[in-house]
């Protein structure tokens, strides 16, 4: 005989393994975009380069938080070491150029991403601390 809440655990887990590919894509996509020539960057992802690495580590993070909830500082240690390696892998390219400014857009990105994430757990009468170990 099932459980009562069976069905909701099997939900539940589908859910988190969306987040979870949808996060890691992001990561693939953001680490092939910052690499690669700008004259290949498709002209319609092409707006001011701050604002890009702002909504990019917001989004990040949203998936990031999502994808782990129970493991916040990791994932936003994670984003701030991952934005820091694009940023000296771009110097090291020869057709892009590192910048402390775009990791410092990052960084604001990251915040903003959480504060979201935030915001909608407390709405929901969560806490966005509800753990801090998941692996």
């Amino acid at each position: 005989m099932a459980e009562p809440y069976e069905g909701v655990f099997v939900t539940l887990n589908r859910v988190r393994v969306f987040w979870k590919v949808a996060f890691w894509a992001l990561v693939v996509l953001t680490t092939v975009m910052s690499l690669m020539p700008n004259e290949q960057v498709p002209s319609s992802l092409v707006f001011w380069d701050k604002a890009q690495h702002t909504l990019g580590f917001a989004a990040l993070a949203v998936l990031g938080l999502l994808a782990y909830p129970l493991a916040v500082p990791r994932v936003l240690a994670g984003l701030l070491l991952f934005g820091a390696g694009i940023e000296c892998a771009q110097a090291l390219t020869g057709w892009r150029q590192g910048d402390w400014m775009d990791w410092l857009a990052d960084a604001v990105g990251i915040a903003l991403g959480t504060a979201a994430v935030a915001v909608w757990a407390h709405l929901r009468g969560r806490s966005l601390f509800a753990g801090n170990s998941e692996t």
